[in-house]
């Protein structure tokens, strides 16, 4: 039990992180940018412009190619695979990559989910069963302030604190690194 802040009565915590009904994977493909994410110790030297690029294998399995500029101004990137773990839904994944401890087989426990996804597919939320981490994404760059009220409130609807989430910088877009929960 987790003691809602301000008040008296406790909640029980959340059970872990649910999919969406049906992920149209042709429609999810392609180059996603990151606009906010819990920080993961993989990618603490991602400064900004973080990006992740999903390619279609085969009906199983996706390659991802994730990039950023680190604070040395320099680009970085790791290519993986995220392979299907739910026929069903198509949205829990287990994404992999050679030589990442603990993350390096193709197969392997759901540890991706999509657990949102706007109507025309401009933005999404995945992370983790435990939600230990969380990734915000959209196709575009730039996020209105209306847009970060809908983000915030998905987030905090799917069980995450946003305050547990970091703005991610992009060239052009958003220049800020700050909890989520202070965006205005």
């Amino acid at each position: 039990m987790a003691l809602v802040a301000g008040s008296a009565t406790a909640s029980a915590a959340p059970g872990p992180l649910k999919p969406i009904a049906k992920l149209d994977v042709q429609r999810y493909l392609g180059v996603w940018n990151q606009v906010a994410a819990i920080p993961q110790p993989f990618n603490l030297d991602c400064l900004r412009n973080t990006q992740a690029r999903y390619t279609l294998i085969d009906p199983n399995n996706i390659k991802v190619e994730n990039t950023c500029t680190k604070f040395t101004g320099q680009r970085s990137g790791i290519n993986g695979n995220a392979r299907v773990n739910d026929q069903k839904t198509k949205a829990q994944l287990h994404v992999s990559f050679p030589g990442v401890p603990f993350q390096s087989s193709k197969s392997g426990p759901t540890n991706y989910i999509v657990t949102y996804i706007a109507p025309d597919y401009s933005w999404a939320l995945v992370g983790s069963p435990d939600r230990l981490s969380g990734f915000v994404l959209k196709r575009d760059k730039g996020v209105n302030s209306s847009q970060w009220r809908s983000i915030k409130n998905v987030i905090s609807t799917r069980g995450y604190n946003p305050c547990f989430f970091i703005t991610t910088p992009i060239d052009g877009a958003y220049k800020n690194i700050q909890p989520l929960c202070t965006v205005r």
